[in-house]
């Protein structure tokens, strides 16, 4: 079959009729079902599709290049004798990819460079170094995939005749060998396998089985036959990180970009990526011999809970923990193939405080590339070097920033920004917090510091609060012990700490500028719940309501929408300024049940709008990406009061410059002075009822930008989608 169509323009009449030649070879020699296997760039084979999406994928993205023998389309069968059926089936297996399916289990990208690139003759080189032990373990992989099994087979190489043979009981034994298992008693008492293995059979804390006890066990002790079965009651699965760092250097795909930060990025004064950040300047500054070998690699941790999922017998909430590599470019580092799965927490529920305990390995891990490190095999260079890598902060929404910081987000102290010296008033119809006071973040001088009418508190004359180093924190948690478990008595800990967090024990934590990140992703989707449940008066989502409206007359403010009491002791709420009238509301729905977006911009929100109830519901994250950065200011045109409108569209701006990929540092200065303007706006119209923990973080999020960079490396969208 001619191929010379594939490197034709896509534009192109030839490049057209070949792929319509082609889709007829595929479907007329290999498939009876009517779909086949994509061969465009993005799906590489591993996607079935029909004729239609075939065509449209080859036309818009490009055929694979490195596909020339069409062995999954029938080019193989196509030269066989028709009567010939058994040797169509079992085609050469010399012809697949196999080196790329071995560059995807070691989750490293296929490239035809690598055997080009492949140290060969290691003794007769004279200037660069030989691999160290792990890294010829790989290149021995790379010439297996292309070496026949035995001298003229022309069937199965060394590595396919072992996938084909033995491909259920080689996955069996792979995934044990890559999936080490680290026991823990059910209340996260003990610290892995070191210290676990010297227990017995239960937990000398809570007398607790390690093992499961079947129901059927009368003695229902953990040294009875039936729970001495050996089956644990809990397993971390842990993925070790250092392999996986050093085989970014074995691959030339990566190895050349692992210095992309040092040596190629632009270093103009704007944000780009988090090596262009004051945090990341300031850790070189405070390491210099860490910054000195610009392979060294910086890492981000992200841990977020899943969804609750229902078996037969329980529930079960899985807490996976990731690292992303920053040394990777600004196109990489986020995506899928370089995220690293590090851990995975299984429980009934959430780890609560108790995370520290599963974290162990990883700590240890991180503390032996922060000391020695590693030696590593750089392909690119050829040379072996001692890869080091240090953790640079932490992401994760709101109840996961409690657990790993060990600050409360709960509560009078909620702020892990403000600490001690959060501002907040204690609810009580709503019997709850709200976080207000933001006048404090204005300058010094602005007229609404004197405004003792409109805002609750009087006259403001107080500055605003800056975050904990990590030295004070240290001081402020010196000689606590805090024991885990679900039982144990902790001694009371002062304003809102739970523990002193396991990150404390590497080196260089205490003088990071960012040690958590407020999620920006999980804020925004609140704060636009809010918003919208608020506007259209939601059950269950809005913040104005009769408890709302007697909090606001208990702390004096806004008289005219305090509620109306009749002579028949009937109650009457007035209509605020920020609710939609029924029509308003009708029109508001109206706009988003036919609004139009480009494709892949954003899902079909219109799914989310109920026109007849007036209700909006079941939003996405990105839903509410889109709905308050895009689609708010003009869904509310011509609608509410002017001072509302203006609030939400310096809203809607807020969240499109924080979002911005590039800034410089000084911009989000200005930013961080609009937010607290507006916020000391929303806090005129709103009842106290609306500002809750989640609407008060708003005022902070310029700041961590001013010091991290771009939030797009610093927020849960990768992680989660």
């Amino acid at each position: 079959m001619d191929k010379s169509w594939m490197k034709q323009s896509r534009l192109s009449d030839v490049y057209d009729e070949g792929v319509k030649r082609f889709l007829d070879f595929a479907f007329r020699n290999l498939t009876s079902d009517e779909i086949i296997r994509c061969p465009c760039k993005k799906c590489k084979l591993r996607s079935l599709v029909t004729r239609e999406v075939a065509y449209d994928h080859l036309i818009a993205i490009g055929f694979l290049e490195d596909y020339t023998t069409l062995v999954f389309h029938g080019e193989l069968e196509s030269s066989s004798a028709p009567n010939n059926e058994a040797n169509s089936r079992n085609r050469s297996y010399m012809d697949i990819d196999m080196e790329s399916l071995m560059h995807e289990a070691f989750g490293i990208p296929s490239s035809h460079e690598t055997e080009n690139h492949m140290p060969t003759g290691f003794e007769d080189q004279l200037n660069e170094d030989q691999p160290n032990p792990e890294a010829t373990t790989f290149f021995s992989f790379v010439k297996d995939a292309n070496k026949e099994l035995y001298p003229g087979c022309e069937t199965y190489t060394k590595l396919s005749f072992i996938i084909y043979n033995n491909s259920f009981s080689m996955l069996l034994n792979l995934l044990k060998a890559i999936l080490p298992d680290g026991e823990s008693l059910p209340n996260s008492f003990c610290e892995m396998k070191k210290i676990i293995g010297k227990l017995g059979l239960e937990c000398p804390k809570c007398h607790t089985s390690r093992y499961v006890i079947p129901e059927g066990d009368s003695n229902n002790s953990a040294s009875s036959e039936l729970a001495s079965s050996k089956v644990p009651a809990k397993v971390l699965r842990y993925f070790p990180l250092i392999p996986r760092l050093q085989r970014l250097f074995i691959s030339s795909m990566t190895a050349s970009v692992m210095r992309w930060h040092k040596e190629d990025r632009t270093k103009d004064g704007y944000m780009r990526h988090p090596a262009d950040s004051p945090a990341w300047k300031t850790f070189d500054h405070k390491h210099p011999d860490f910054s000195a070998e610009p392979r060294n690699v910086r890492l981000g941790l992200a841990t977020d809970g899943m969804n609750p999922f229902k078996t037969m017998s329980t529930t079960y909430s899985i807490w996976p923990v990731i690292l992303m590599a920053y040394t990777l470019p600004s196109w990489m580092c986020m995506d899928r193939e370089n995220l690293f799965l590090s851990m995975i927490i299984p429980g009934p529920s959430s780890p609560g405080n108790n995370i520290d305990v599963y974290l162990r390995p990883l700590i240890d891990e991180l503390n032996l590339l922060w000391g020695d490190g590693v030696v590593t095999f750089d392909i690119s260079t050829k040379t072996n070097f001692r890869m080091r890598a240090a953790l640079m902060w932490t992401i994760s929404d709101l109840p996961g920033l409690a657990y790993v910081s060990g600050w409360s987000t709960r509560g009078k102290y909620g702020c892990i920004c403000c600490h001690k010296e959060t501002c907040s008033t204690w609810l009580k119809y709503g019997r709850k917090f709200c976080y207000m006071g933001h006048r404090r973040f204005l300058e010094k001088n602005h007229a609404f510091r004197k405004d003792d009418k409109s805002f609750y508190g009087g006259k403001e004359n107080g500055s605003a609060p800056l975050p904990l180093d990590g030295c004070t924190i240290l001081e402020m948690l010196e000689g606590v012990q805090i024991e885990f478990g679900k039982n144990c008595a902790n001694p009371d800990l002062p304003y809102n700490w739970k523990k002193k967090s396991i990150f404390f024990e590497l080196p260089y934590w205490k003088d990071n500028l960012i040690r958590h990140n407020l999620d920006v992703m999980h804020i925004e989707k609140n704060v636009c719940e809010s918003i919208i449940g608020t506007l259209l008066n939601l059950e269950g989502k809005t913040k104005d309501g009769l408890n709302a409206r007697l909090d606001l007359e208990l702390v004096g403010l806004k008289q005219e929408l305090h509620p109306k009491r009749g002579q028949n002791q009937k109650t009457t709420l007035p209509s605020a300024c920020y609710s939609l009238k029924k029509e308003e509301k009708t029109s508001f729905c109206k706009f988003l049940k036919n609004v139009k977006v480009p494709d892949a911009y954003a899902a079909n929100i219109s799914r989310c709008v109920n026109v007849k109830d007036k209700k909006i519901f079941g939003m996405k994250s990105h839903d509410c990406h889109i709905l308050i950065q895009q689609l708010l200011p003009l869904a509310v045109r011509g609608m509410l009061s002017p001072i509302v409108r203006e609030c939400l569209v310096d809203l809607s701006n807020f969240f499109r410059e924080i979002y911005s990929k590039v800034k410089m540092p000084q911009d989000f200065m200005h930013l961080e002075k609009k937010i607290s303007n507006t916020l000391c706006k929303l806090e005129k119209i709103f009842p106290p009822a609306f500002f809750d923990i989640v609407v008060h973080l708003l005022v902070h999020l310029p700041r961590e930008a001013q010091l991290a960079g771009p939030v797009q490396y610093r927020q849960m969208y990768p992680i989660e989608r």
